[in-house]
Parts: structure tokens; C-alpha cells; sequence
């Protein structure tokens, strides 16, 4: 998918200012979105993660994006940057709600 593309995608998903987009929205359109930009799977997954702790995740994943051509790197940083804003609200939310309904399960 190029920028152009990409760039559709977003603004015909969360509007042109993102003002549709919701941590709830936002997460179910990056797993989709994610799914569709992997390869997909056939057979036995067999995973052989190197990474100890999310700081290595992250490291290896900003490695790789510094290899990818231009317009692949800014959707996936992107992409990256929207889950992380979108995810700390998300708690932010959370918290709000906690300190006014308490605890629950």
C-alpha cells in the first residue's frame, strides 16, 4: 500500500480531521490493518523471537523501519505513533473511570 493509499484508508475510517477515531475504533482498525500488511500465514507458525523484554521488540522494529523505503517507513511509524497516543488514552480513560466507579472486575 502506498501513502496515497494509506492516507485514504485513514481519513475514510476516522474522517478527514480524525474525528471518528476512538481508542476502541483505532485498535480494531490496526488489527485489522496489521493483519493485512503481514504475510499471510500458511501451515505451522514457528516463532523464534530473540527479544527478552518489549525495549529489544522495540529496538529490532525501529532497526527494520530504518531499512524499509521511504513511504513503508512512515506508515509503519504511523501506524505505531496512533496505536501508542490512542492506547494512552485509552488509560487515561480507564483511570478516570476507576477513581469514579472503583475497582471492578
Amino acid at each position: 500500500m502506498n501513502l496515497e493509499e494509506f492516507k485514504k484508508a485513514i481519513y475514510a475510517e476516522f474522517g478527514k480531521h480524525l474525528e471518528h477515531a476512538t481508542p476502541g475504533n483505532v485498535r480494531e482498525f490496526l488489527d485489522n490493518r496489521i493483519g493485512a500488511l503481514g504475510p499471510q500465514l500458511k501451515g505451522r507458525i514457528v516463532l523464534e523471537e530473540k527479544a527478552a523484554s518489549f525495549e529489544e521488540v522495540l529496538k529490532d522494529f525501529f532497526v527494520r523501519v530504518l531499512e524499509l523505503p521511504r513511504e513503508d517507513a512512515i506508515v509503519m511509524l504511523w501506524l505505531l505513533a496512533f496505536d501508542f497516543a490512542f492506547s494512552a488514552i485509552e488509560l487515561q480513560q480507564a483511570e478516570r473511570f476507576k477513581s469514579l466507579f472503583g475497582e471492578y472486575e
